[in-house]
C-alpha cells in the first residue's frame, strides 16, 4: 500500500467538509487519533491488495504480515478478491482487454483545492468505469448512492481515463464484507461532472477558505473536533426543552425530532465521556462530581500450557471443550455447492428482530398488521 498522506480536503472526509465546510481547516492541525480499528482496516486493505494482484498475475511481492490477521480476515479478503475477479470476468465479455488499477493515486484538484485520494480498485471497460472501495469496518453500513467519497474517487479516475476512453457511465461499489453489504450505484459521467461544477466546487472552496457555517449531523462521527464542537453541542441541547416529558405526551413532530437526533446524541454523549476520561487518565484532570476508579476485571491464566500440565499431573483429564465448527467454516471447507447439497437442508435463517431505523436505511420496510387492523378487515 502507498504511504498514508492525507489531504485537508480528502475524499474520505468529503461528507463532513461538504456539509460543514469550516470543519476542514478547524481540524487540519489536530492530531489524528489512531485506533486498533484503523490499524486492523489497514492490515485488511494490504491483504486485499496482495491477493488481487496475485489473482490478476501482477507483481505482488511478499504476502503482508500483521498482528491483526485472523481467520475471519482471511475469509473476507478471499471473498473480496473473488468479487473483483468476477467483476473483471464480466468486463471481459464486452471488452477484450479491460484496464485494471489497484491502490491508484487519484487527483481531483481541478474541483477541490489540493484534493487527492487513493482508489482501492479501478476497472475501465467498454464505455464504463468501475470504482470499488473496500471497507473492513463493522460499525456502520456505508452506501454508494450519492456517496461524496466515491464520487470524488470517480472524478479522479475520470481525470486519468476520460481523454483516452469514451466513458459514458460510472459504477461505484462499496464492499463491506463484515456487514454482508455490497452497495452499488451508477451515474452518467455527464451527471457526475455537473455535480462537480454545481455542488462540489463551491463547497470545496468554502472549506479551503475556512468559511461557511458549522453544521452538525451524522458526518460529525469521525471529526477530530467532535468532542468539543459547540455547534454539535448546541444542536443536542435544543432537545432540553422536551426534558422529562413522558413520550406519550409529546406531539408527533416532537417525537420525530427526538428520534432523528437520538442516535447521534448517544454518540455525542459517549464522545464527551471518552474525552473527559482521557483527560483525567492522561493529564490528571479532575472533573466535578467524578473520580477515577479501577473497573472490574476477569481472572485469567498466565500460562495455559503450564495449567494444562499441572491439571493432568493432578489427575484431571476432562479439561477440554469441543464444539462444531461454524456454518461459514463448513461452507469454506466443503465449497458452496457441496455445502448446499450436504448441509443445506439443515440451514435456516430466522427473521431478524424488528428495529426502527431512519428512512435512509437501505433495508426493505416491514409492514406490521396490528390486531385493530385485522378486526377492521373482518
Amino acid at each position: 500500500m502507498p504511504p498514508e498522506i492525507h489531504s485537508v480536503l480528502g475524499a474520505s472526509a468529503a461528507d463532513r467538509w461538504m456539509n460543514c465546510p469550516p470543519s476542514a481547516q478547524l481540524t487540519a492541525g489536530m492530531e489524528d487519533e489512531g485506533s486498533s480499528f484503523a490499524a486492523e482496516g489497514t492490515a485488511a486493505h494490504a491483504l486485499c491488495e496482495w491477493k488481487v494482484r496475485k489473482a490478476l498475475k501482477m507483481r505482488a511481492g511478499r504476502r503482508p504480515v500483521s498482528d491483526y490477521w485472523t481467520d475471519e480476515m482471511e475469509e473476507y479478503t478471499d471473498d473480496y478478491r473473488d468479487f473483483i475477479m468476477d467483476l473483471v470476468g464480466q468486463a471481459k465479455q464486452d471488452c477484450k482487454d479491460p484496464v485494471t488499477l489497484i491502490e491508484q493515486h487519484l487527483d481531483f484538484s481541478c474541483y477541490v483545492p489540493d484534493g487527492f485520494g487513493t482508489g482501492d480498485f479501478l476497472l475501465v471497460a467498454y464505455k464504463t468505469l468501475n470504482v470499488v472501495d473496500f471497507k473492513y469496518g463493522r460499525g456502520v453500513a456505508v452506501y454508494a448512492d450519492h456517496n461524496p467519497q466515491m464520487m470524488l474517487y470517480a472524478l479522479g479516475a475520470l481525470n486519468l481515463f476520460d481523454c483516452l476512453y469514451d466513458i459514458a457511465d460510472v459504477t461505484m461499489t462499496i464492499y463491506q464484507p463484515r456487514l454482508s453489504s455490497i452497495s452499488q450505484w451508477t451515474i452518467s459521467a455527464e451527471q457526475l461532472y455537473q455535480w462537480a461544477e454545481e455542488e462540489l466546487k463551491p463547497k470545496a472552496q468554502l472549506a479551503a477558505n475556512g468559511e461557511g457555517e458549522f453544521v452538525s449531523g451524522s458526518w460529525c462521527r469521525f471529526c477530530k473536533a467532535r468532542n468539543t464542537c459547540r455547534a454539535r453541542a448546541e444542536s443536542f441541547l435544543e432537545l432540553a426543552k422536551l426534558e422529562f416529558q413522558p413520550p406519550a405526551l409529546l406531539t408527533d413532530e416532537e417525537m420525530a425530532e427526538v428520534m432523528e437526533k437520538a442516535d447521534e446524541l448517544s454518540k455525542w454523549a459517549g464522545d464527551v465521556m471518552a474525552y473527559a476520561a482521557a483527560e483525567a487518565i492522561e493529564n490528571g484532570k479532575h472533573w466535578n462530581g467524578y473520580k477515577l476508579v479501577e473497573g472490574r476485571s476477569t481472572r485469567r491464566f498466565t500460562d495455559e500450557k503450564s495449567v494444562e500440565a499441572a491439571a493432568k499431573e493432578a489427575g484431571y483429564s476432562d479439561i477440554y471443550n469441543k464444539s462444531l465448527i461454524t456454518l461459514t467454516a463448513f461452507e469454506k471447507l466443503m465449497g458452496k455447492e457441496t455445502f448446499q447439497g450436504v448441509l443445506g437442508k439443515y440451514v435456516t435463517k430466522p427473521a431478524g428482530k424488528l428495529t426502527l431505523v431512519p428512512v435512509s436505511d437501505k433495508r426493505q420496510e416491514v409492514t406490521v398488521n396490528t390486531v385493530n387492523d385485522e378486526f377492521q378487515e373482518d
